[in-house]
């Protein structure tokens, strides 16, 4: 009885006798096998674009990483060496190859497989173009919503394929200056002159001052008195820069002879000289403070007279009281007939009448 409760309350219909059942069944038969080549042909369609995908991601990606391997083989080969030392920074082409390579790869397997994913859709005959109408709409919008990250990402990205700067070079990026110390996508770390961390965004900086780049110049100002000998001046300071050159490490830290440009500045007792000279990038404050030392030295074993500096103990006289220190200036009021010493003097007392005259 139970039995026949349940089969009474099911909705389900269900077939009448045995022979319905058996027709139900070869329709169902004969359904599929008029459509499981379609499905067959489908699947391995799909199986072989996915086959295909990965394959040519895996390849795609191992040869990014042999070519990033072999750049940095490329920078340690010549770590250590005078050209390594002026041209190359292992630690930078390291890091760059490296975030070279990460964007490369991401860039392949979204392309790969983004391209596989719409390609089974299409299989599946599914109509893509709600669903890419909507991602354009959803890009739109995520654009909107974090357009300063997409600019600090991009601005990483063309500085790391450009090759703006790298880690160890000294750079003047506007929002802040320094030594970078790591460069990535986002954001560049730089070490400021005190050992702070800087923390700036590719997005934000609008122009780039790398110090580090090419060849730098060490400039130093000589002022010497007037009355010296130019010539004699020049000589001793040109005689200072071939004895420099010659020296270790200055002798690879000078790019070229230094030079002495002329005088910039003629005062009534002192002229200033510019002496210039091309060095590596980053050494020229070193540069600079080793020529003062030098010309220094030398200009006094020479005799030569610098600003500020006595000629001769002999020579110098001392300051004479100026006679006329204690003389008052000269005053109208020391004339009595001005009109101003006039003004000053007091009225004469009125004379007081006797008791008669007053009456």
């Amino acid at each position: 009885m139970f039995w026949s409760a349940a089969l009474a309350g099911d909705p389900t219909p269900r077939p009448n006798s045995f022979d319905e059942a058996q027709e139900s069944a070869t329709n169902a038969a004969g359904w599929v096998e008029e459509n499981w080549s379609t499905w067959l042909s489908i699947g391995l369609r799909i199986l072989l674009i996915l086959v295909i995908a990965f394959v040519l991601r895996t390849v795609v990606r191992r040869a990014i990483t042999k070519l990033i391997e072999r750049m940095n083989r490329t920078a340690q080969a010549v770590d250590g060496t005078a050209l390594g030392g002026l041209l190359i920074n292992a630690e930078r082409r390291r890091q760059r190859s490296e975030a070279i390579g990460s964007v490369l790869r991401s860039v392949a397997s979204f392309l790969i497989m983004g391209t596989a994913g719409l390609m089974i859709l299409s299989t599946l005959e599914i109509n893509l173009a709600p669903l890419l109408a909507s991602a354009g709409v959803a890009g739109v919008a995520i654009g909107f919503g974090a357009r300063n990250l997409v600019t600090d990402f991009l601005s990483g990205v063309f500085m790391i394929l450009e090759d703006q700067y790298g880690v160890g070079d000294s750079v003047d990026a506007g929002v802040a200056s320094g030594e970078v110390v790591e460069v990535g996508l986002r954001v560049t770390k730089l070490r400021g002159a005190d050992g702070e961390i800087w923390y700036v965004r590719n997005g934000e900086v609008k122009r780039i001052g790398n110090l580090s780049q090419g060849w730098a110049t060490a400039g130093v100002d000589v002022q010497v008195r007037a009355d010296e000998d130019l010539d004699r001046v020049n000589e001793v300071i040109t005689r200072v820069g071939e004895d420099m050159q010659k020296d270790e490490p200055w002798n690879e830290r000078l790019w070229e002879p230094v030079e002495v440009l002329g005088l910039t500045a003629v005062y009534i007792d002192s002229v200033v000289i510019r002496v210039s000279a091309k060095t590596m990038p980053g050494v020229a404050l070193g540069v600079e403070r080793e020529l003062r030392w030098r010309i220094k030295r030398a200009l006094d074993a020479e005799g030569i007279r610098i600003v500020g500096r006595p000629t001769d103990p002999a020579l110098e006289t001392e300051s004479v009281p100026d006679p006329m220190a204690n003389v008052a200036a000269p005053s109208a009021l020391a004339n009595p007939t001005s009109p101003q010493s006039q003004a000053a003097t007091p009225l004469a007392p009125q004379s007081v009448g006797t008791p008669s005259t007053q009456k």
